[in-house]
């Protein structure tokens, strides 16, 4: 029959595609089987001596070191049985028993020999599940162990963790016998960061005479390469004078006079250790002609102003603190049809800020400044610009640290917006942007946007901050308090907020000091004051938050952006401290 002979009424059958799931999963038990009755196998592997029969299918299939070895011209393609070197007998037969079943099995005594022989034939889900474990095990007695493995195997994110935890640690990891055993590029490679979670600078010199003396004859010849890493300007005289009359010291004129060339350069900017400095959560003046700062830690009760004249204080609502603790202010302004961008950086030392050079013009920008929030945030060491006008348009711009020029990203179109509130923070790799409609991630790697799940039953999500790979929000009137999964893209309610018991005069303001979760609210005050501050820290191990009784002056402090900017501060560099 013609086409256009065919029933109207005949709807035309269209082929399908169906995959068998049982079959899927069904399929590698079989295999197992198989491998267990000793049944159609080709090769025998030697390894150490001992034999193992496979299926070279089933190898190929599983490694690429295997598929290479049988579908190339080596010799091994040809042969009945292939001896493999470097190998250890009792991992291959680890190593098989995951190829055969998916199933791998993990110990301490044996996970380092595991990544070895998954490195070796090319087995990633074995090498990152090895690195994985050794990550999550990693405390006093295996420290120095798994450090030394990763650095000779180059694992870069295990190195990492490592690092990291003998940085938290660094005096118990100090005193403990498996610290002498590390080489003198270790040593020093520890020593120079600036995320040691040490009080006063003497804990690392102690560390260093311990590391040498261990095998002074051995290690005395290191000490003028060692010392520079130091920060001895950080030292009190009396500290420094110790040093110098310290007998490793005083006996190698090499090392005295490296200390003293030390000190003699100086750095005024000498960067803290981390343990040296507290995290603070900084709030702007919003008084008129006010120049202040107020840095604050509610929790330990500190409350520092910082008055600054008005031409060193940049007029700005959006600040951000990267991840190596620079503070960044953008300072924007109109000049007709164009938008001049000033970018200032935080000086920790002088307790000032420094024009960073950079200043911008952007032509045809179709938006009005006067009219935007402004948001400066940071995401994978790149610095971006958010302007909302509360409208149908999100604009953003990505800083390019080589041109020193804003560069235009990828819009934001809502598909409604009724809501003038929203939320927009950095979490992880991503850029969120939270209100009572619509939820949208920008992946800077794409410069794309999608659509995420909506939050439940929020009126105006004013502010948000983000912990770890969690995301905390809240509404204008502290309706509800919610939690957004990023990972699985899943909302859930706290409960347990407590009624102010004051009439709340600006939108509250969540954000993070060393990993808990705060909430600063601004109140209406009594007839002698204008204004009552508010400051309450989550406890999520029983679902409730604890007021801390914040006492302040009843100036008007306000937060840059949705989220109070949180960074690490040397308290005695605040003048007025």
């Amino acid at each position: 029959m013609a086409a256009a002979d065919q029933d109207p009424h005949v709807s035309t059958v269209r082929p399908r595609s169906y995959q068998d799931e049982s079959y899927l999963h069904g399929f590698l038990g079989t295999v197992g089987d198989l491998q267990k009755a000793g049944v159609l196998q080709d090769v025998v592997l030697e390894v150490e001596g001992r034999r193992f029969s496979c299926h070279r299918l089933v190898l190929s299939a599983a490694s690429p070191y295997f598929r290479a070895m049988f579908t190339s011209d080596m010799a091994e393609s040809r042969q009945k049985t292939v001896v493999l070197q470097g190998l250890d007998a009792g991992m291959f037969r680890e190593i098989l028993s995951y190829v055969y079943s998916g199933t791998l099995h993990v110990s301490l005594d044996k996970v380092q020999p595991l990544y070895q022989a998954a490195d070796l034939l090319q087995l990633d889900y074995v090498r990152d599940t090895c690195s994985s474990y050794m990550a999550m095990n990693v405390e006093r007695s295996t420290c120095v162990d798994l450090y030394t493995f990763a650095d000779v195997f180059s694992v870069d994110i295990f190195l990492n963790h490592c690092l990291r935890w003998m940085y938290k640690n660094f005096a118990v990891f100090t005193s403990r016998e498996e610290f002498c055993s590390l080489s003198v590029n270790q040593l020093t490679e520890i020593i120079s960061h600036d995320e040691l979670d040490v009080k006063e600078e003497t804990t690392v010199w102690e560390a260093v005479v311990r590391w040498v003396q261990h095998s002074r004859e051995d290690r005395q010849c290191h000490l003028p390469s060692i010392l520079p890493h130091i920060r001895f300007n950080l030292l009190t005289s009396d500290d420094m004078a110790a040093i110098l009359e310290h007998p490793l010291v005083r006996e190698d004129p090499g090392s005295s006079e490296v200390i003293r060339n030390v000190v003699q350069k100086g750095n005024p900017n000498l960067k803290r250790r981390f343990g040296m400095t507290t995290e603070m959560a900084l709030l702007y003046n919003a008084e008129r002609g006010s120049n202040e700062i107020l840095f604050m830690n509610p929790l330990e009760g500190k409350y520092i102003s910082c008055r600054y004249k008005p031409e060193d204080l940049p007029k700005s609502k959006a600040m951000t603190v990267t991840s190596d603790n620079n503070i960044y202010m953008l300072e924007t302004k109109e000049f007709e049809d164009q938008n001049q961008f000033s970018l200032f950086k935080y000086n920790h030392t002088q307790n000032m800020w420094e024009h960073e050079g950079v200043s911008s013009l952007y032509k045809g920008m179709d938006y009005d400044m006067k009219n935007c929030e402004e948001h400066l945030l940071e995401v994978d060491r790149s610095l971006y610009y958010i302007a909302d006008e509360c409208g149908p348009l999100l604009h953003m711009r990505k800083y390019n640290r080589h041109t020193h020029q804003w560069q235009e990203c990828s819009q934001l179109q809502f598909e409604k917006r009724i809501s003038s509130y929203s939320a927009t923070l950095a979490c992880g790799s991503y850029v969120y942007i939270i209100n009572s409609e619509e939820m949208h991630r920008y992946d800077p790697s794409q410069d794309r946007w999608c659509r995420r799940t909506l939050p439940m039953n929020i009126q105006d999500v004013c502010t948000a901050v983000a912990m770890g790979a969690e995301i905390f929000c809240t509404d204008e009137e502290l309706s509800q308090t919610l939690v957004y999964d990023t990972e699985s893209d899943c909302w859930q309610k706290l409960q347990g907020w407590p009624n102010p018991g004051n009439l709340i005069e600006e939108l509250p303001s969540l954000f993070v000091l060393e990993n808990q979760l705060y909430m600063w609210l601004t109140c209406r005050g009594d007839f002698q004051n204008r204004y009552r501050y508010l400051a309450y820290v989550y406890d999520r191990s029983v679902d409730a938050w604890r007021d801390l009784k914040a006492t302040l002056s009843d100036e008007f402090y306000r937060a840059y952006g949705s989220q109070s900017t949180v960074a690490r501060i040397y308290l005695p560099n605040l003048k007025g401290a």
